[in-house]
């Protein structure tokens, strides 16, 4: 394997309570597993610092990390920084969720090197989020973000959810308002997607929740990316909005076909031309680390050739607000994609979900597109 720059995630699976709308791999009621986890989580980062050193971007993610105790995150942490080669000042991501944080916490946190928090909020409406199954109110969460200014926290972001059942456009005001005058530097703005296998799906079904039609939702869209934008948030990628110098470097780096490493149960990696996903299993993780069965682990979601890296460069940069550059397309694979791509461009224009600037030779969603890539991205591509 190639040792060049790469980020890394770590997942944390454990939670307090499943969210009705959560298919993530996440687990309530099994905190016997996190001590034997968090060993062998630690044990998988030594195996891959065998081929891969230099670290730009961690990011600890799951479930919700804030709920373990700190001194896993601490363990996780040096196991890196003993391992690998990690930048000067790389962005260091912890998501934390209302309810599992205490000012300790999150001074611990800082002391550890993490500089960026990713606060689990989706609504300021707490009857909303009593109905999507969240364990905190909005008072909790206020308290969250005051403890992590406390802490030394400049760089604060926070997750919302639009689309939820029962919830209107006065709803998202009420929230988008509330983060712009607490100061929050990056906000990301999710529409809600009902997965099936989850407690949602079966309230929608059933009828005992109702969902807002999709125009009410567009508008929930528009109006958060106006008034964000309105404020002096760049609206830089299809869901995510920051303060100038705070956009999340990681995920820009995802997107721009950059390699990360990712450890844990359910982790996904993209390593040479390469995505590969661990098991979601956590029984089955632990035993193979146990054994040093590393790859076992591991299932291979796809090996890229250079035509499919090609595709998926497009599809990654038209995620980004800004869309991608045909020269910079050129500079990397030697091919002008407008011209090998061209009836695949053609049909994306004709039905006005893409705008082509002919002069800078910039490539981007148009207004319809991006309605509609925030919605379902994986049917749009």
């Amino acid at each position: 394997m190639s040792r060049s720059n790469i980020g890394i995630y770590v997942h944390i699976p454990f939670c307090k309570s499943k969210c009705y709308y959560c298919d993530f791999t996440s687990y309530a009621n099994k905190e016997e597993y996190i001590d034997e986890y968090i060993k062998c989580l630690n044990k998988e980062i030594e195996y891959g610092a065998k081929f891969s050193r230099i670290v730009t971007t961690i990011y600890i993610g799951g479930g919700t990390p804030s709920y373990i105790d700190e001194k896993y995150i601490e363990s996780i942490l040096l196991t890196i920084y003993k391992n690998y080669k990690v930048v000067d000042n790389a962005e260091v991501t912890i998501e934390v969720n209302p309810g599992t944080c205490t000012l300790k916490k999150l001074c611990a946190y800082r002391k550890m090197g993490i500089n960026r928090l990713s606060i689990g909020l989706q609504s300021s409406n707490d009857k909303l989020l009593k109905e999507i199954g969240r364990i905190h109110n909005y008072s909790e969460y206020v308290k969250t973000v005051e403890y992590a200014k406390k802490a030394g926290f400049k760089n604060i972001s926070t997750d919302i959810i639009i689309g939820l059942p029962n919830q209107t456009i006065y709803d998202v005001e009420d929230t988008i308002n509330k983060l712009i005058d607490l100061k929050i530097k990056h906000i990301s703005v999710y529409s809600l997607i009902v997965e099936e296998n989850t407690k949602m799906y079966s309230l929608v079904n059933s009828k005992k929740l109702t969902l807002p039609d999709d125009e009410i939702e567009r508008y929930m869209y528009w109006y958060a990316k106006r008034k964000l934008e309105d404020n002096g948030f760049i609206h830089y990628e299809i869901s995510n909005f920051a303060l100038p110098g705070y956009m999340s470097i990681h995920n820009i780096d995802c997107w721009s076909q950059k390699r990360y490493y990712g450890f844990g149960v359910a982790a996904s990696s993209f390593i040479d031309n390469t995505r590969f996903t661990n098991t979601n299993c956590i029984q089955t993780y632990i035993k193979n680390i146990e054994r040093n069965k590393f790859l076992s682990n591991r299932k291979i979601d796809e090996k890229l050739n250079n035509e499919d890296l090609q595709k998926e460069y497009i599809m990654l940069g038209l995620r980004k607000v800004a869309g991608f550059n045909v020269y910079d397309f050129i500079k990397k694979y030697n091919v002008n994609p407008l011209k090998v791509y061209e009836k695949e461009f053609d049909k994306l224009f004709r039905a006005n979900l893409i705008e082509i600037d002919y002069e800078s030779l910039n490539v981007k969603l148009s207004k319809k597109g991006l309605d509609l890539a925030n919605i379902v991205w994986e049917e749009f591509v």
